[in-house]
């Protein structure tokens, strides 16, 4: 198994030392809905505080609104009855734009949103990681073209993994209770037939993926719980560190653990 290998410190040389003096590159944060957006201004004040980035710039459904004051890098789509982003060519457009995009969710589930989410992923050609309710919604909407865009990294739990595994007939099976060279084989066998990236949980251990290479870092070598792995933080981080190391993405997320 030349391709898997399990890591429990950060990588030498360290890339979190390329960080630019100087801000730059967008970060687009893009979800929410009328109840839900919380998560989305938390990841925003974390990457600006953070990182060298440009002020990032949050997209939200136009049914918040009014509950916010005029505010600078908020951006607002049209949006449907229930709150959430709107069929419209809107969300490709601006998602075109930035240097990356963290798709962070809150998305509701209905079939108007998951056909504007999947309408802007498929032709993306700028880096971006989908993450929490974002990957339901993939799941339930004809994966095969997200799966087949390299730009798109997928940070799911396994119950996740195993709904677009399915969706897809994949031949290889993907269970909770594989030992975690199974689900290593599972996850370099799929991300050498579909070019997307992976990061997944499994058995207390960070699963990362791509190209076929897998590597393991334990949870408790992070600093990270279960429940905080999912909160937004550590997605950005890992948009962050691959933004201003593109080309190193295995490397890239490693360091955003340990960061």
């Amino acid at each position: 198994m030349d391709y898997f290998q399990k890591i429990d410190q950060k990588p030498t040389p360290d890339l979190t030392w390329n960080l630019p003096e100087q801000k730059r590159g967008v970060i687009k944060i893009i979800g929410g809905n009328n109840n839900s957006f919380r998560a989305e201004i938390k990841t925003a004040e974390f990457l600006a505080n953070r990182y060298p980035v440009e002020a990032p710039t949050i997209v939200l459904p136009d049914s918040l609104k009014a509950k916010f004051p005029p505010l600078p890098n908020v951006i607002y789509l049209g949006s449907t009855d229930s709150g959430s982003f709107a069929n419209t060519k809107e969300l490709s457009t601006i998602m075109a734009t930035p240097d990356s995009n963290l798709v962070l969710g809150d998305l509701s589930k209905n079939s108007v949103t998951a056909g504007a989410v999947h309408d802007a992923l498929k032709n993306l050609v700028r880096p971006t990681l989908i993450t929490r309710d974002t990957i339901d919604l993939i799941a339930e909407h004809q994966p095969e073209s997200t799966l087949m865009n390299p730009r798109i990294i997928f940070f799911a739990s396994m119950p996740q993994l195993q709904k677009v595994f399915r969706a897809v007939y994949y031949p290889k099976v993907l269970l909770l209770s594989q030992s975690l060279v199974q689900v290593a084989d599972a996850l370099h066998k799929f991300t050498l037939s579909y070019p997307t990236k992976i990061i997944t949980l499994h058995n207390e251990q960070i699963l990362i993926a791509a190209n076929g290479e897998v590597k393991a870092v334990p949870l408790a070598k992070t600093g990270y719980q279960p429940l905080t792995f999912w909160n937004g933080e550590l997605a950005a981080k890992i948009v962050a560190l691959n933004l201003f190391n593109p080309d190193n993405f295995i490397n890239a997320t490693i360091c955003a653990l340990f960061a």
